[in-house]
């Protein structure tokens, strides 16, 4: 099935197989295309069967790129794509996303060794033929080797903005059918995990042979790959789905077990074991007085309901984003779960960026498109120059300064108020890439690392949340799921210093990102520390994608409490001083 996530993965891997081949300019422009194609408001594959100049009209999609999108949704191919892979037959996706492999070492290692795939790689490394090639050395065959095992995990898991609108898809076309009672997803999905291996749903039926019928008709699922009388799977824009259906009478119980963890299943279980019960995926039994091994042995005493569950084993029901055996069975059972961040807590954004840097809109649309998603401040961060910042798409500090006035006269207009700031960088040695006396007539500063993200960066980090004008360490680890590990950092140490300097530390919500991750937000507020979700929108759809930065923040147990941007304009400005 084609779709507008497909055809900006298409323009992606274009852009990439260009650059192996050592041309440049273009892509960028590929690459720009594609964020645009998979951000774009209506269907794009529609438009593309309205023919070239309907997709023309997109933003950044050009005449060229818009005919290869429709040559894509009229045939399934695009013909000089299948020439550039026909050129260099390697696995790009997969071997780029090995720290230190980008598309233009890709093709020198295609044409100096024939590596094709993460196997030929990690042989050729291991072989000690890397090291010998220009620009190479030992260390950067080291370095390649020791990212193969990364990569290879990465290359089996979807990133969760890839794969939890499928499931939301996929639950919104069951919940439809008439065989099935409830509905809902289930697994790593659920639990909001950055990345997952596939998609579960779980449906309530007293026909699963109905439902299966139905689920395999889905229009979105591409192939087929199994189905039975209860249980099927599918692949869907990449994606693998698989359906489980049980009775209504368990969907309670299966809902909890399938949902996981692991390690907290593990934790419950154990606890219903002190209590002379059992529990599994058919509901808790009372099992104090019957010696039976089966799964439905002795009385069943919950199963219908997931809170009946764990009402069972005197417990609250459990928010899903902490069932990661992290304390929350402890907390649950002393009444002190804390009351989670929600996504109608978010009250602005505080790291946005427009087209003076590399975003697709101007200061006044990004303030407009944050009133319209309903929020009551914005603050407006472009990207400085520094390390990390290519392409010219950083500010030196003569156009901050030429820019300052601008976003003020925007924001004397603006029907919400309006921060101006800059995202500064973060150099190697912790020094930040703009001029303190201009950092000081700014309302907010974020810095990020952008560069050189690899190893501790602990130091580095303390450094810029210790700087009198640094008021958020952006996306600290400089992390790219499934693409660079990031830096390491004791983020207690981190936090700690924040707290004491009154530094709020990021969740960046792009779903590419999600960083701060979950246990590191909850290291972050044990040891006192203000965080902040972020969506860092480089145009104003992006706003939405704040619903992963908050269900992040709720796996690091963050209430409204912890968070600067669930704090009105008042509070915010009272925090930055």
């Amino acid at each position: 099935m084609t779709d507008d996530e497909t055809v900006a993965a298409l323009l992606e891997e274009f852009a990439d197989r260009l650059e192996a081949t050592g041309v440049e300019y273009k892509p960028r422009a590929y690459r720009r295309a594609a964020e645009n194609v998979r951000e774009y408001p209506e269907s794009v594959v529609d438009l593309a069967r309205e023919g070239p100049d309907a997709v023309a009209a997109i933003d950044g999609v050009g005449d060229a790129i818009s005919a290869k999108i429709v040559e894509y949704v009229q045939t399934g191919s695009i013909e000089e794509l299948e020439e550039l892979r026909e050129e260099i037959p390697a696995e790009m996706d997969a071997l780029t996303r090995v720290e230190g492999v980008g598309p233009k070492t890709v093709g020198t290692l295609y044409e100096a060794l024939g590596v094709q795939t993460l196997d030929d790689l990690e042989a050729a490394a291991t072989a000690g033929e890397i090291r010998d090639l220009d620009g190479f050395g030992a260390k950067t065959e080291s370095n390649i080797l020791e990212g193969i095992p990364f990569a290879r995990e990465a290359h089996e898991r979807s990133l969760l903005t890839e794969a939890r609108p499928r499931g939301e898809a996929v639950r919104e076309y069951l919940a439809g059918v008439p065989a099935v009672t409830e509905c809902e997803l289930a697994g790593s999905i659920r639990r909001w995990a950055p990345s997952v291996g596939d998609v579960d749903v779980l449906a309530a039926s007293e026909d699963g042979e109905a439902v299966v019928e139905a689920f395999t008709d889905w229009p979105e699922a591409e192939t087929v790959i199994e189905a039975g009388t209860g249980k099927a799977s599918v692949r869907a824009g990449g994606v693998r789905v698989d359906l489980r259906v049980v009775v209504p009478a368990e969907f309670g119980a299966a809902l909890q077990y399938f949902t996981g963890s692991k390690d907290h299943n593990v934790a419950l279980r154990n606890r219903a074991i002190d209590r002379d019960l059992k529990m599994n995926e058919y509901g808790v039994f009372d099992v104090s007085e019957t010696d039976s091994e089966g799964q439905r042995a002795g009385e069943r005493v919950a199963g219908e309901s997931e809170a009946s569950m764990y009402k069972a084993l005197d417990l609250p029901w459990i928010p899903p984003e902490l069932r990661e055996d992290r304390g929350e069975i402890t907390a649950a059972a002393a009444g002190e779960l804390p009351d989670l961040l929600s996504l109608a807590g978010i009250r602005g954004d505080l790291h946005v960026h427009t087209d003076w840097s590399d975003g697709t809109e101007s200061i006044a649309e990004m303030v407009r498109g944050a009133a319209e998603f309903g929020h009551d401040y914005v603050a407006i961060t472009d990207h400085a120059t520094g390390p990390g910042m290519v392409g010219g798409v950083g500010l030196d500090d003569a156009t901050i300064r030429e820019q300052l006035p601008e976003v003020r006269a925007v924001a004397d207009d603006a029907a919400i108020a309006v921060f101006a700031g800059v995202e500064a960088n973060i150099a190697a040695d912790g020094s930040v890439s703009v001029a303190d006396d201009l950092l000081a007539e700014l309302d907010l500063v974020v810095a990020s690392p952008h560069a050189a993200l690899d190893g501790d960066g602990t130091d580095r980090l303390v450094a810029a949340a210790q700087h009198p004008a640094v008021d958020v360490v952006g996306h600290p680890t400089g992390r790219r799921i499934n693409e660079r590990a990031g830096l390491d950092v004791d983020i207690e140490r981190l936090a700690s210093v924040a707290a004491d300097h009154d530094t709020a530390l990021e969740i960046n919500a792009d779903p590419r990102r999600l960083d701060l991750r979950g246990r590191a937000v909850q290291t972050a507020i044990d040891a006192g520390a203000t965080v902040v979700v972020n969506t860092d929108a480089h145009r104003s759809s992006a706003y939405e994608l704040v619903r992963y930065g908050v269900h992040t923040a709720r796996r690091g147990w963050a209430t409204p409490a912890d968070v600067l941007n669930a704090r009105d304009a008042d509070g915010v400005r009272a925090f930055l001083g």
